[in-house]
């Protein structure tokens, strides 16, 4: 397989959809001759500027890797449908059932760095739809594809094949123990629920210190899961920098929990009383994460709890980016509809955008000053993937260290805006209970500062005003809050676009966010 298309010297930037001959796929929009020659004419864009495809593009892979860890990357997110390895360019492509599946792996290891055996490697989408194998070149991978798929089905793999035994070597135990290095920051049960669940159902967790060493028992419902989990997890960070997991198979095969506490939890038994557990995070340790404070890792801003709070569900864990800038790149706007505005409203959610620059030569593209590198983060691993006005955009960190304002008396079209000084920015307070309240996008939208006299249906065709459909809504007790939900997530981020900070008159100004709640 080596010699596929030994022509094609590998540069830095080059995608690796050049070093593949046109036989192994079935693409519209590959003109790829059979021999690799033609293949260096094949235009390579930028990783984040490639339409999804639910073929994913694996880069820098250590030399030994397996086709299961491969794989592994990929089965969170939901089934793997194809394979191909590239051993000798440490390089592999991985198809998914569904380009949704795919979309979320990739904006998912956008935040999180994907690491296989602790190197770290580059996930991108492919330029190609899907991938059309060659079985004979490609045999052994599609022998382990379909043993780990009857494994995941709870079938039994095809015994004859050699490649499947070897690599399925059954999970020793449905249940982890995870031991967590370097841990600045507190670490508590849900955290780890919320990280370990993304590979399977999460049933007990046990945590302890043992030799001055936070750890914890997890035990999973199926041993396959525990090994994916183990697979993926080992190595990570949780947070940036700090709290490595270590994790490895533990001896007990089932987990006697006796108490639902900030210790311990069966959720599979929610009566079990609480007994005598204690607070998860010390009251002084909660005090530094919500304030300035230059006691962990630095100054920390009043964001770092959010980050924190966000972690914990998943969304920004796992080593990724080292956070120092506080500047994003957004790319793919669409042109015609996007303002500074409407940039400086939607992130707006993720922190204080203090500036916004549209670039003036590429107006697909803009440039968003946060408040500092956690909130870049926040809004990075939230908005990444996320349609808006009809397009997905794409969300890196950007190389600038800040976003520059026009020279005075120079004419920029609006396209730079300072919002410094602005009124509207949600997370100035410290201790606000907007710190609390950071969700992923959703379809549901959590309304606050409604007037007293506004009704059920003044809020529904306001909502439907924005050009979405509202398909159900609920008062709060008190009526000045409510939840409003659109038919998609792309319409409620229109709506709340066009609708937070509406005038309802009277003084009220409607607060729009994203909830996690459904109707």
């Amino acid at each position: 397989m080596d010699g596929i298309a030994s022509d094609v010297a590998v540069g830095v930037k080059r995608s690796s959809d050049e070093l593949l001959s046109g036989s192994l796929y079935n693409s519209p929009n590959s003109s790829v001759t059979a021999n690799g020659s033609d293949s260096k004419k094949l235009r390579v864009e930028d990783s984040m500027d490639s339409p999804p495809s639910r073929v994913i593009h694996i880069r820098k892979l250590p030399n030994e890797v397996s086709e299961t860890e491969v794989i592994a990357l990929g089965l969170p997110f939901g089934k793997v449908t194809n394979i191909l390895m590239l051993k000798g360019k440490n390089q592999a492509f991985l198809e998914l059932g569904t380009e949704e599946a795919a979309v979320t792996m990739v904006n998912y290891y956008t935040a999180v760095t994907p690491q296989v055996r602790n190197v770290p490697v580059f996930i991108q989408y492919s330029n190609h739809k899907e991938l059309k194998t060659d079985s004979a070149l490609n045999q052994r991978a599609q022998a382990v594809l379909q043993a780990v798929s009857a494994v995941q089905e709870g079938g039994s793999p095809n015994s004859d094949t050699a490649a499947s035994e070897s690599v399925l070597t059954p999970a020793p135990s449905p249940v982890l123990r995870i031991i967590i290095d370097n841990m600045f920051y507190p670490v508590t049960l849900d955290v780890l629920q919320q990280i370990f669940s993304k590979f399977g159902t999460v049933m007990k967790i046990i945590t302890f210190t043992k030799n001055n060493q936070f750890q914890a028992l997890l035990q999973f419902s199926d041993p396959v899961n525990a090994q994916q989990a183990k697979l993926s997890l080992d190595g990570q960070n949780i947070y940036n920098s700090c709290c490595t997991l270590r994790i490895d198979f533990s001896k007990l095969v089932n987990l006697n929990v006796k108490y639902n506490n900030d210790k311990s939890r069966d959720y599979t038994r929610p009566e079990l009383p609480a007994g005598d557990g204690q607070p998860a995070v010390d009251p002084a340790v909660a005090a530094a994460l919500s304030k300035d404070s230059t006691s962990l890792l630095g100054a920390i801003s009043p964001l770092s709890a959010a980050a924190a709070a966000a972690a914990a569900a998943g969304r920004v864990a796992l080593s990724g980016h080292s956070g120092t800038t506080g500047v994003l790149l957004v790319s793919n706007l669409n042109e015609e509809m996007v303002t500074p505005q409407s940039l400086f409203t939607l992130f707006g959610v993720y922190g204080d955008a203090q500036r916004v620059k549209i670039l003036y030569n590429k107006k697909d593209s803009a440039l968003i000053q946060m408040a500092d590198g956690n909130q870049a983060q926040l809004a990075m691993s939230h908005l990444n993937g996320q349609k808006m006005y009809g397009k997905i955009i794409r969300v890196t960190l950007s190389k600038h260290q800040t976003v520059q304002l026009p020279r005075e008396g120079l004419d920029d079209q609006g396209l730079t805006k300072d919002f410094t000084n602005s009124p509207l920015h949600r997370f100035k307070k410290p201790g606000s209970k907007n710190f609390q309240n950071i969700f992923p996008p959703s379809a549901t939208l959590h309304l606050s500062n409604i007037p007293t006299d506004v009704t059920e249906e003044d809020l529904r065709l306001l909502f439907s005003n924005s050009g979405g459909t509202v398909k159900a809504f609920k008062f709060f007790q008190d009526r000045k809050m409510a939840l409003l939900q659109m038919a998609t997530v792309e319409e409620a981020i229109q709506a709340l676009i066009d609708l937070h900070n509406y005038d309802m008159g009277d003084g009220h100004r409607l607060r729009v966010s994203f909830s996690k709640s459904t109707i």
